[in-house]
């Protein structure tokens, strides 16, 4: 089980670390290239919209020709990507590549939730995916640490030939890995219209992957501004940066240690009720607190950030949970609704904000009380299946 939680850690792992550990440089790149931030974090934007549209394409190809082939074609696009962004002579370059980068990076992120579901039941399921969500916090908390040191060493190109070293090793884990989609669980032929429509037409899983992505909208929004806010407003250097970045990272992960104790102990329901409320207080919080130290953003987020951490593995089981076959489509339009929530966040919170911290409180206070209200009525709908 060890072995299997790395990897597929490692696999999830790919949207954060693509992300964060470049999150350092945009300060930097906003200077060099003489353009807005909101033209640089296009770099950002555009990842995630193509990251989004891209899971919708790899779970159907999966489902029909399983998950190991669609993960060495996606993972050594990721690769070629990452190595063509750190040769990047302009922003619009490295927007377009970033595009390309996210198209290798759907690949990874949303097949770990199919594959999952492929080896692990529905209980071992959800302490599979908390212990994974303590692994792959490690990286949204070391990432923006390795940026601002990589930045302080060398340059920011060297930022993305560290990212394809970690494609080049995933690629290899993948190569190891025995194809984990049973025979009889192919679907017949590539039907990806077909797919969606029948899980559209899913009313416990909508109901509850819409539910679930309003819980990650403000975390989103502090990834797009926190170095704006860390670095150009309260004048810290990428490498504080970093560390105060890790800090909202290691509220991240402790969330989903926590899952990990509390799992089989206290019900899936319970534990994202109480998420939807640390999010709301956390938003509250950033609006009310006086926004004089860096502290200021950061003690709020951990709220938030934490929240998030705790909500995730019950979350994504319980999701997974409402489809029997096509896991595939199903983990994929789950990604995806969250990465498009996820880049509409960043959209809204780099746009001309007199004080983004108290906009990215807002946001918070409004998806977390939203969700409360939205995942109480839920929840007493019969309809959603919630244990084997």
């Amino acid at each position: 089980m060890k072995r299997w939680i790395i990897f597929l850690a490692l696999l999830a792992a790919f949207p954060p670390l693509s992300t964060d550990m470049y999150l350092p440089a945009i300060p930097n790149l906003v200077r060099l290239w003489d353009k807005p931030l909101w033209y640089i974090n296009l770099t950002l934007i555009v990842f995630f919209v193509t990251y989004s549209f891209f899971l919708l394409v790899y779970g159907p190809l999966s489902d029909r020709w399983g998950r190991r082939l669609v993960l060495k074609a996606g993972i050594s696009l990721y690769v070629v990507a990452s190595f063509l962004c750190a040769l990047a002579p302009n922003a619009l370059t490295l927007i377009v590549l970033r595009m390309l980068q996210a198209a290798g990076a759907a690949s990874a992120a949303s097949l770990a939730l199919a594959l999952s579901k492929d080896v692990f039941g529905f209980h071992e399921r959800e302490k599979v995916l908390a212990a994974i969500g303590v692994v792959i916090a490690l990286a949204p908390m070391s990432a923006p640490i390795i940026g601002g040191w990589t930045m302080a060493i060398v340059s920011w190109r060297w930022i993305f030939i560290l990212l394809a070293g970690f494609g080049i090793v995933a690629l290899i884990g993948v190569h190891r890995m025995e194809e984990t989609l049973h025979p009889d669980l192919r679907t017949p032929q590539l039907r990806l219209i077909a797919d969606y429509l029948q899980l559209l037409r899913n009313r416990a899983y909508i109901a509850l992957v819409l539910v679930v992505s309003l819980a990650i909208v403000p975390l989103f929004a502090f990834i797009a501004a926190s170095s704006e806010i860390y670095i150009s407003r309260l004048g810290l250097s990428e490498q504080a940066y970093g560390y105060f970045f890790g800090f909202n990272a290691l509220a991240l992960m402790s969330g989903s240690l926590v899952c990990t104790r509390i799992s089989g102990k206290i019900k899936s329901q319970t534990i994202l009720t109480l998420c939807y409320l640390g999010v709301t207080l956390g938003g509250v919080l950033l609006v009310l607190v006086p926004h004089t130290s860096p502290w200021s953003l950061a003690l709020p987020m951990l709220a938030i950030s934490f929240s998030a951490g705790l909500s995730r593995p019950p979350s994504n089981n319980l999701v997974l949970k409402q489809v029997q076959q096509g896991a595939g489509a199903a983990s994929s339009l789950l990604m995806f609704t969250l990465m498009t929530a996820g880049a509409i966040a960043m959209g809204v919170i780099s746009l001309g904000w007199e004080d983004k911290i108290t906009a990215l409180g807002i946001m918070g206070s409004v998806c977390g009380l939203l969700g409360s209200i939205l995942w109480w009525g839920l929840k007493r709908k019969l309809y959603i299946q919630t244990a084997t």
